[in-house]
């Protein structure tokens, strides 16, 4: 991954990727917060690291996603932007309120959840979410993108 070294973090950190994420995908160290383990599985979908995902998922549910699914829905998208709306935790529980923007099949979706995560052996894990209502989006070609460029969607994201 030494490519991505010098390009920003796909979690929208607006740090570099080998600052930020890189260390949790490498297992070098662990997100010390809920909304950090957030950014890494985002930025694990977006770079196709299924087994990382997996990894963080608590013990219970590992099972119910198995790393074979979870690659086939990442190799199916194009993520484009990561919004944190809200996180909090305590000593062993937290949550993460976010928006994911990716296009699945040439289609734009946004996924709005409300994440739980549970600490496990002194590590968080992402145990489960609700899926929050979200509007249907229609992009045109010259609408702006909405990754958040000030590109316009057939300049930047339009296949």
């Amino acid at each position: 991954m030494t490519s991505l070294n010098k390009t920003l973090c796909l979690c929208g950190s607006q740090q570099n990727y080998v600052d930020c994420c890189e260390p949790f995908h490498l297992a070098i160290q662990h997100p010390q917060t809920p909304e950090l383990l957030m950014r890494s599985r985002y930025s694990a979908y977006a770079l196709k690291n299924a087994k990382y995902i997996y990894q963080t998922y608590t013990t219970d549910k590992q099972p119910e996603n198995p790393v074979k699914e979870i690659k086939e829905f990442a190799d199916g998208c194009r993520f484009i932007k990561l919004t944190i709306i809200d996180s909090g935790h305590d000593d062993s529980h937290g949550f993460v309120e976010f928006k994911a923007h990716y296009f699945y099949d040439n289609l734009y979706c946004e996924l709005h959840e409300q994440s739980k995560f549970i600490k496990e052996k002194n590590q968080w894990k992402y145990s489960d979410g609700v899926i929050l209502p979200v509007a249907d989006i229609k992009i045109g070609r010259n609408d702006d993108c909405p990754c958040g460029s000030t590109k316009k969607y057939k300049k930047c994201h339009s296949l």
